[in-house]
């Protein structure tokens, strides 16, 4: 599926902004509003900061992207959605990446009480230094 259809069959109009927010961010996972708003600006440079900010909410709440904000770190975004997947986390530079499904005995993603709420999604995010980080320190 094009992102134009994409963006159509979730209901949203396909505009010069969305594509390129989406194009920013295809093969570029984890990737900050600064970060998304430099590459859409390679394309579109009078775009401004808060269209850039408009696009990434309108997208996130039609399941297009997915929102990540680990501890202490900006807000993140991917276009990997609909899966069980999770993060890594660098305590030393930051550095974001996916872990696949997590496997094994996992009862903290299974609540004893939901206090009535409707459970969702259990997010996980795993935390350490990367190969790089580890290596300098």
């Amino acid at each position: 599926m094009t992102d134009t259809d994409l963006l159509r069959d979730r209901g949203l109009r396909v505009t010069a902004p969305r594509l390129a927010v989406l194009d920013a961010l295809e093969g570029h996972a984890h990737l900050d509003a600064d970060e998304v708003l430099g590459r859409v600006r390679t394309t579109l440079p009078a775009v401004s900061v808060q269209a850039v900010y408009d696009v990434l909410h309108a997208l996130t709440g039609a399941g297009i992207l997915r929102r990540i904000e680990p501890a202490g770190h900006p807000a993140r975004y991917e276009r990997r959605v609909g899966d069980n997947h999770h993060h890594v986390v660098c305590r030393g530079c930051g550095a974001v990446d996916d872990v696949d499904c997590v496997v094994g005995h996992a009862p903290c993603l299974v609540p004893s009480s939901t206090s009535g709420f409707a459970v969702e999604a259990a997010e996980v995010t795993f935390w350490g230094l990367c190969p790089a980080c580890r290596q300098a320190g």
